[in-house]
Parts: C-alpha cells; sequence; structure tokens
C-alpha cells in the first residue's frame, strides 16, 4: 500500500533548541495513527511540521525529507495555502470563529474561491453531516457557533476542516479539553472519517490511541523510540521506555 506521508531523517529546530531528532516513519493512506509520549516531548512540532504551521515560528528550521504523496512539502515551489487545504488541523480546544454556524464551516470553502451558494449550501449540509452534527444544528444554522457546547464546537471544527475535501487531518488532543460523553462521540467520528481521510492524532489518553488507532507511535525527548501496529506496541513493546510510560511508570 502506498503511504501518504513519508518522513525521513527529519531534524527540527527553533533557535538553538533541537525539538525533533531524525524522525523516521510512514503514515497509511485511510488509516488513523496515534502519538503518544509525555507533554514536551515534540509530537505537536511534529505534527506542526506535516502542514508547515511550524513557519510561522521565525526561529524555526526544519532538515530531512516530508514528502505528502510523493512530493516534498518543503521544496520552495510548494504553495503552502494549497498543503494547509490538503492537510487540515483540529485543535486542542474548540476554536469556532466568532460567526455563524453556516459561515463556520463555508469560511474555507469562500477561502478558496468558491462563490456558488447552492454548492456552498451542499457543502455546508454534507460537512455537518460527516461531522455527526446536522441533526442537531440544521434548524440553527445562523445561530452563532458560540452558543454551541464544547463537543459542539469540536465537531463543528472537524466539519470546517473536512468540508475543503482533505487528504489528511491533523488532530492535537481533539478531546482533551471534552466531558467523556462528547469525548465518545468525537471517538465514533474518527471510526468514520478513516474511509475517506488519513487520520493523525496526537493522544495522551492510552486507552483513546488504542480505541482509535491502528497505528501509534511513541516520542520521547524528541525522538520516535518505538512505532508500529497498535494491539502490538501495547501488548508487547519491545522498548522498556515504551513499556514504563504506557504502564504509566513516568508521563
Amino acid at each position: 500500500m502506498p503511504y501518504r506521508i513519508e518522513v525521513e531523517d527529519l531534524n527540527v529546530y527553533f533557535g538553538e533548541s533541537h525539538i525533533l531528532k531524525d524522525i523516521n516513519i510512514n503514515i497509511e493512506k485511510n488509516m488513523v495513527t496515534s502519538l503518544i509520549g509525555p507533554s514536551g516531548c515534540g509530537k505537536s512540532t511534529f505534527i506542526r511540521t506535516l502542514n508547515r504551521m511550524n513557519d510561522t515560528i521565525s526561529t524555526f528550521k526544519e532538515e530531512g525529507t516530508v514528502l505528502l504523496d510523493g512530493k516534498e512539502i518543503y521544496d520552495p515551489n510548494v504553495d503552502v495555502v494549497e498543503l494547509r487545504k490538503k492537510v487540515g488541523m483540529v485543535f486542542q480546544k474548540p476554536n469556532p470563529f466568532p460567526k455563524s454556524i453556516f459561515d463556520n464551516v463555508a469560511y474555507g470553502l469562500r477561502i478558496h474561491g468558491l462563490n456558488d451558494k447552492d454548492i456552498i449550501a451542499n457543502k455546508v449540509e454534507d460537512s455537518l453531516k460527516a461531522a455527526a452534527l446536522w441533526e442537531e444544528v440544521k434548524d440553527k444554522l445562523e445561530m452563532s457557533a458560540m452558543g454551541l457546547s464544547g463537543g459542539q464546537q469540536q465537531r463543528l471544527c472537524i466539519a470546517r476542516t473536512i468540508a475543503v475535501e482533505p487528504e489528511v487531518i491533523l488532530m492535537d488532543e481533539p478531546c482533551s479539553a471534552l466531558d467523556p460523553i462528547s469525548t465518545t462521540k468525537i471517538e465514533d467520528l474518527i471510526h468514520k472519517l478513516k474511509h475517506d481521510f488519513t487520520i493523525i492524532i496526537v493522544t495522551h489518553n492510552m486507552q483513546q490511541a488504542t480505541r482509535v488507532s491502528k497505528y501509534t507511535a511513541f516520542f520521547l525527548h524528541g525522538e520516535i523510540i518505538e512505532s508500529g501496529l497498535t494491539d502490538k506496541l501495547f501488548m508487547e513493546p519491545e522498548d522498556k521506555r515504551t513499556e514504563d510510560y504506557i504502564t504509566g511508570r513516568f508521563g
């Protein structure tokens, strides 16, 4: 199976600080990959290299290879706006815009030049359905998104992300600010979305990693210590540090 993302010998620096060290990982299409590890180990920095969000930090420097569908994303000719359309991101805290529910989902479509009102309306509806939110909001699309619950806001952000039809969805601890019921809804949603998207999720929740992902990579001090099939990594870790982390001895 061809890989959607291939990362080879990736090193990331912020000024003098060496944040990611010799990262090598391949991400399969239409699979969920979890990134686990203690806070500050480089997980979020890593996913932000995949849509070049670290570029906004003036001291950022990267070395190595990051391929999306076989093309180097750090090539000078790459259109970063187009890249971020292909590689969408859902953040730790829901971050809806202070606009209506409808305009939140339509925002990306309009940014990318879509003006046809009927097409926009259809895509908004399809995206809200795909994010399992349509039935809850279909009668209040003009209401401010700020009036939704936290879990609904996070699903709205997912709808906004998928509206522009990305290939990859990056999720940076998407449930950490949510209650258990909302978390279950997001996890159910991840299971549905993986049929259409490649998903990479950063999570501190070991159980969540086992529930949602086929593959897992364990990060520690800016390195990938171990990666592979989630079941195997959790049941038969090859590295003592992996075992110590997943059994709660540190982290």
